[in-house]
């Protein structure tokens, strides 16, 4: 080809991708200025992907702090510090109906490395997402809940602490909205990584998963002052503890290799799940007497496995006659002999609590010991 010709296409393909270049929808960068947090939010333009905290060290916030929609909107703390009205739920949307809520679950937020975000009733309200993140955050005093997932599916919590929350530490439940019930607004598939709750004395749970399935915690940490419960886990719609758990859509949960380092007042780790769903209980590590049962079985299948020290004076409570429980490579002081004592209410660290310990005896049918540790 001539060399003009070269010329014209070469200045016609570089028209070409300018033009390209001036249409194309740019990722843009807000930084939030020192003033009211909420108010920014409030006007933030719809191109924003990307919230810098970088104007300050310190921030404010007296209200909520209200998320727009948004396909992927990134949240950096830069290692400032987030203080909160009292009123206030921190990070959050309102979810106005079901309908609107299956709209939203195609949005997704990531909320990161805030040195501390102080006070209100929640830091992190987060509804109707699908594999939202909030990563390396301290949260501390919030009066409700430090972290409220509510229909957040494939949500990752990752690298947070959590300090002297008034009630809950982290929360992952289902929605609570009109035409929200626990079988179609579940915070499935949820991981909690790394996490630790340090309780104040008037804290009720460190973790709580209620009506979700798949939920899965790994290497996380409860400690603190005396709390009602480390991790409360549930898929019952009742009130009453002691009624089992029907939820059809709930499956299965793990737990895997958790440290608890304090006492309790009611349980360490509350069971109650379907009696089809599979409730693993991986490496848990209880460092000093805690007083109150560390497992508390209402229903479920649950298999407590590479249990490495365990105290004679440790509990198991059951308020079901039968309860489904597998003990697999656990320490040879954890045992559950084949027949129960005289009461027929204690069979070695299982006891049966509450009205059926009245009415009934324990039955061990379905409880098996494999692989104990000589």
């Amino acid at each position: 080809m001539p060399i003009f010709g070269r010329m014209i296409l070469r200045t016609a393909f570089l028209f070409f991708m300018a033009a390209v270049l001036a249409n194309a929808v740019c990722a843009i960068e807000y930084v939030v200025p020192p003033g009211n947090v909420a108010d920014f939010f409030a006007s933030l333009p719809k191109d924003a992907t990307y919230i810098t905290f970088s104007a300050a060290s310190e921030y404010y916030c007296e209200t909520d702090i209200r998320l727009p929609m948004a396909q992927l909107l990134v949240i950096d703390g830069k290692g400032c510090k987030l203080s909160l009205g009292p009123n206030s739920n921190g990070f959050t949307m309102v979810v106005v109906d079901q309908k609107e809520a299956m709209r939203r679950t195609a949005n997704r937020y990531t909320i990161r490395d805030f040195a501390m975000i102080q006070g209100g009733r929640k830091a992190i309200d987060l509804q109707a997402t699908l594999n939202s993140t909030i990563t390396n955050c301290r949260m501390t005093g919030q009066t409700e809940v430090a972290i409220d997932l509510r229909f957040c599916l494939m949500a990752r919590v990752q690298n947070v602490l959590v300090t002297n929350p008034a009630r809950k530490g982290i929360q992952v439940r289902s929605g609570d909205w009109p035409g929200a019930n626990t079988h179609n607004s579940q915070s499935n598939h949820t991981v909690l990584d790394q996490c630790r709750v340090y309780c104040s004395s008037t804290s009720t749970e460190a973790f709580t998963v209620l009506n979700s399935g798949g939920v899965h915690m790994v290497d996380c940490i409860s400690e603190g002052a005396i709390a009602d419960y480390d991790l409360y886990l549930s898929a019952s719609a009742s009130t009453d503890p002691n009624v089992a758990a029907t939820n059809p859509v709930v499956k299965s949960f793990s737990l895997s290799n958790f440290h608890v380092e304090h006492r309790l007042r009611k349980a360490s780790i509350y069971v109650n799940m379907p009696i089809k769903s599979t409730v693993e209980l991986n490496n848990i590590y209880w460092n000093s007497p805690v007083v109150a049962p560390v497992i508390h079985y209402v229903s479920g299948q649950v298999n407590v496995s590479n249990i490495g020290w365990w105290n004679p004076l440790f509990r198991i409570v059951t308020s079901s006659p039968r309860p489904h429980l597998n003990f697999d490579s656990c320490h040879k002081a954890l045992v559950i002999p084949e027949k129960t004592d005289e009461t027929g209410s204690k069979a070695g660290a299982l006891e049966l609590i509450g009205p059926s310990a009245v009415t009934g005896k324990l039955d061990l049918s379905f409880v098996r010991t494999t692989r104990r540790a000589m």
